[in-house]
């Protein structure tokens, strides 16, 4: 079995993994909304997750020994695959149509991106002074993301990804220090990067919290792009990582990105329903007795049903004008 193979299987087992953090992330942090991060550290629920996400980090960083970064860090993509269906099974759901899409998109750009950037297992690393200006340029984009505005979930998740692709960039450079007997790189130099690797795995952990309390969808799909795309940024100008083919390895390299993007934005569209909510009436009854309901409502009835009601008339009014 070659090494690119074993990296592809362990990357897919880490996306399960991962999925399976996300997810309870994301119902985590919709129970604790407007609490602070230092009130998860009693959850049970938050050191499961944190034991998934160490578990599929644990894998990745196997991966990263067997396959370059151009290998192991698109197939991150496939986290969402796995976290929608399991998703939209805790909240009692089928997968829809559009998540189905989604899902055919991701894994056919997926498969064009691996045929153009497999290659032999990493055998690069990037020197300290490459090392601390990738993490302090990564440390000012992130504090710039961070800065109080609007949009904070996807800004956060943007963060998060980034920090993400470099932890994962840097990993690569320990794990081939570390298993190449020649030593590329001092001990006290490796034990520095090392750190480098713990903060920013850390601070994107923290970063994909902050940004799962808006919903999992979106933040979870800009965290899907954004990781390969800053690691992928390292491997191809600091790394020596190259893409087969020439320009038509490129082309279809492009190709299958456009295609896993569409598709990572489609499954983004999933707004599961919560657990227990009941699901939408498939039987619509006529204005007329629409409107005898309302006439009934008693005048203490909640503002919520009033609302509800006249949305209902108000969407049966079209229907009586083309009738009349």
């Amino acid at each position: 079995m070659s090494a690119v193979v074993v990296a592809v299987l362990l990357s897919l087992v880490s996306a399960v993994a991962y999925a399976a953090a996300a997810v309870a992330q994301e119902r985590l942090a919709s129970r604790s909304s407007g609490t602070g991060t230092l009130r998860l550290l009693a959850d049970g629920a938050w050191w499961w997750a944190v034991a998934l996400n160490a578990s599929a980090a644990l894998l990745h960083v196997v991966a990263l020994t067997y396959g370059p970064l151009t290998v192991v860090q698109p197939l991150g993509a496939l986290t969402l695959v796995a976290a929608v269906p399991l998703g939209a099974r805790i909240a009692g759901r089928p997968v829809s149509a559009v998540e189905w899409r989604g899902t055919a998109f991701t894994l056919a750009g997926l498969a064009a991106v691996l045929a153009t950037a497999s290659g032999p297992a990493p055998d690069d690393v990037l020197g300290v002074p490459e090392a601390l200006a990738v993490a302090g340029g990564t440390a000012a984009l992130i504090g710039l993301l961070s800065w109080p505005g609007s949009r904070p979930g996807l800004r956060h998740a943007t963060a998060s990804g980034i920090a993400s692709g470099v932890a994962s960039a840097l990993t690569q450079t320990v794990t081939v220090a570390v298993t190449d007997r020649s030593g590329p790189l001092p001990g006290v130099q490796v034990a520095v990067v090392a750190l480098l690797v713990a903060a920013f795995a850390a601070g994107g952990l923290l970063l994909s919290q902050t940004a799962y309390r808006g919903g999992l969808g979106a933040p979870l799909a800009v965290v899907t792009l954004t990781n390969p795309l800053a690691a992928a940024v390292i491997g191809l100008s600091l790394l020596g990582e190259r893409l087969r083919d020439g320009p038509a390895g490129i082309l279809l390299a492009l190709t299958g990105a456009g295609l896993a993007a569409r598709g990572v934005l489609l499954l983004s569209r999933a707004a599961p329903r919560p657990a227990g909510a009941p699901a939408a009436p498939t039987h619509v009854p006529p204005p007329a007795v629409r409107q005898r309901s309302l006439a009934e409502d008693p005048p203490a009835a909640t503002a919520g049903s009033r609302a509800a009601g006249a949305a209902r008339v108000g969407a049966a009014a079209p229907r009586e004008r083309r009738a009349a």
